[in-house]
């Protein structure tokens, strides 16, 4: 896509690009050094897109310098028993003189009408925008747990590390997740119960820089938590990992915990709404912000 300013233009990024880019998320968000962008993009060189949707995202150039960037990790996923087509936008940043033409990055990355693209990190101040964009809040919060608590009594369950060979039964697609997460990083379990192998992925959080948490990234379904949380949960703990985040939109029955309404709510836009505690191929997981 070029633009009517001269030797202004968006197109995707490729390898070559990589430095430049990385320095100028580094330049966008402060929180994060060029070591950490060139490892992101050493995880997102993990990732295979679906045919026909880009590896790493688009950049905005302008006489040869990269002034403005968009990530994307886009994936085949699950959803109601069939694969669909989803992409995650990340870390969108333009130099403070080229922001009025910051939508020709969300155009290029928007325009693939069959995919669900996701925000879920978005800033307070961005959330305008991003509805105005067409997006829609699908979680409107988060939940944390504390499932260590949660009783002795229940089914009969075996917590089996992801390591090592997946237990007998797994369905194939869920093997996959689980060890394309386990390698950007992520923890993950099997609950084993009545000849059924039930998988969890999480990411391990701090959250407020003092509570040692894991960050709920997939599961089947959230009622698989609940009725697991006990022995999962102190499997978790054993590692160091007390408290489990998930999203929600109200308080979770039978779980112990506590409800933030309006903390790290997540926005889709596409065919299908995402499902909570299916945060697979995300930042979240992928990139680790």
């Amino acid at each position: 896509m070029v633009s009517a300013v001269a030797g202004l233009r968006c197109r995707q990024i490729d390898e070559a690009d990589i430095d430049a880019v990385a320095t100028l998320l580094a330049r966008g968000f402060r929180s994060h050094d060029r070591a950490f962008w060139l490892g992101a993009f050493a995880q997102l060189a993990r990732n295979v897109p679906p045919p026909g949707l880009q590896k790493y995202g688009y950049l905005l150039e302008a006489a040869g310098a990269v002034v403005g960037a968009i990530l994307l990790i886009c994936s085949t996923v699950r959803a109601n028993g069939a694969a669909t087509t989803r992409c995650n936008l990340s870390s969108w940043y333009v130099d403070p003189a080229y922001r009025a033409y910051a939508s020709m990055l969300v155009s290029q990355a928007l325009r693939h009408k069959d995919v669900t693209y996701l925000n879920v990190s978005s800033a307070p101040h961005t959330r305008p925008i991003i509805e105005a964009q067409g997006f829609s809040r699908y979680a409107d919060g988060v939940f944390v747990a504390l499932p260590l608590l949660q009783g002795l009594s229940g089914p009969r369950v075996t917590v089996m590390p992801a390591e090592g060979a997946p237990p007998a039964g797994a369905d194939p697609f869920d093997r996959e997740v689980m060890a394309q997460h386990v390698a950007h990083g992520c923890i993950g379990f099997w609950c084993v119960s009545d000849g059924r192998a039930h998988p969890f992925v999480f990411c391990p959080r701090m959250i407020r820089g003092v509570m040692p948490s894991a960050l709920l990234i997939y599961c089947r379904d959230i009622a698989d938590l609940v009725r697991f949380a006990g022995p999962l949960g102190r499997a978790l703990a054993r590692h160091g990992w007390p408290f489990v985040v998930l999203d929600a939109n109200a308080r979770i029955p039978g779980l112990f915990g506590f409800f933030t309404r309006g903390a790290m709510p997540k926005y889709f836009k596409g065919p299908q709404q995402p499902r909570l505690g299916d945060l697979a191929y995300t930042e979240r997981a992928v990139l680790g912000v």
